[in-house]
């Protein structure tokens, strides 16, 4: 059976306030006439990068914000039982999250990257 990793409460609360503080940033502008129309209110925040083994060449997520469980597919030419991280960035929209990406590093190296909701 698959072992689902999971990122901590805490780095996601963080994100989230991160992402909120600029909202209120990006309105407080908006209110005094400072505000560009090139701001579109979307906002990626690293969340956490985790450490893991590939296993059944995958990864295998338990997602925070309601996203459910998933096991994303490693390529075939990276052995079982090799190091890797797992990245989440939570994705918002004027501070509202709408989804959340999930990066597998290899040696340093992007080897997938899933999107869950919208980013």
């Amino acid at each position: 059976m698959a072992q689902f990793h999971e990122f901590s409460t805490e780095s996601v609360d963080a994100a989230l306030q991160a992402a909120r503080a600029n909202q209120e940033t990006m309105a407080a502008q908006s209110f005094t006439g400072e505000s560009s129309l090139s701001q579109t209110g979307e906002m990626s925040v690293l969340a956490e990068c985790i450490k893991l083994s590939v296993e059944d060449h995958k990864v295998c997520l338990s997602l925070p914000l309601g996203l459910g469980k998933h096991c994303i597919p490693i390529p075939v030419n990276i052995p079982n039982g090799t190091a890797a991280q797992a990245c989440l960035t939570i994705c918002t929209t004027w501070g509202i999250p709408t989804g959340a990406k999930v990066s597998v590093i290899v040696a340093g190296i992007t080897v997938v990257s899933q999107t869950f909701g919208k980013c």
